[in-house]
Parts: structure tokens; sequence; C-alpha cells
């Protein structure tokens, strides 16, 4: 599945990186989020595989980042993810 450009739909806040791993099956979004955590202190991260719902927020603990926001919208997941 690959991915397309983001819907009108899908959020994106003003200052948040966005990364987007639709079309990635886990454990692809959280390595995606580990590069981009390197430079950027805050992420919008897009994943369409239902186990992102439980990798990402477990990524976030492991490595102290702060998970702001976690919903899905059209199938899709949002994570909100601070550097801390």
């Amino acid at each position: 599945m690959k991915p397309t450009a983001l819907p009108q739909s899908l959020p994106v806040k003003e200052g948040f990186v966005v990364i987007d791993a639709r079309g990635h099956r886990c454990p692809v979004p959280t390595l995606k989020l580990r590069r981009h955590m390197q430079h950027d202190t805050q992420v919008m991260l897009y994943a369409d595989d239902p186990m992102a719902q439980i990798d990402v927020p477990h990524f976030c603990n492991q490595n102290n980042f702060l998970l702001l926001e976690m919903e899905t919208m059209d199938d899709v997941w949002i994570f909100t993810i601070r550097r801390t």
C-alpha cells in the first residue's frame, strides 16, 4: 500500500514536523520516528498499521519522548510527540 498525499482532513499543527509513515508496517513508523527525533523536537507521525497504536507509545516511553496526543482519523493513527 503506497501512501498518498495527506488528506485535507488530517490535522497538521504549526511548528511540528510531519512524518508520513502510512503504507509502512511496524517497526518502520518507529524507525522513522527515531531518525527524526535525533534532530527535531516536535513531530506529528501518521501511520495506518494498527500495531502502531502499541509500538509508538511503547517507543516513546522507552526513549523518554512525550506522547502529547494519540488519535485515529480515517483509519490513520495520528501521534503528536515532543522530545523532552
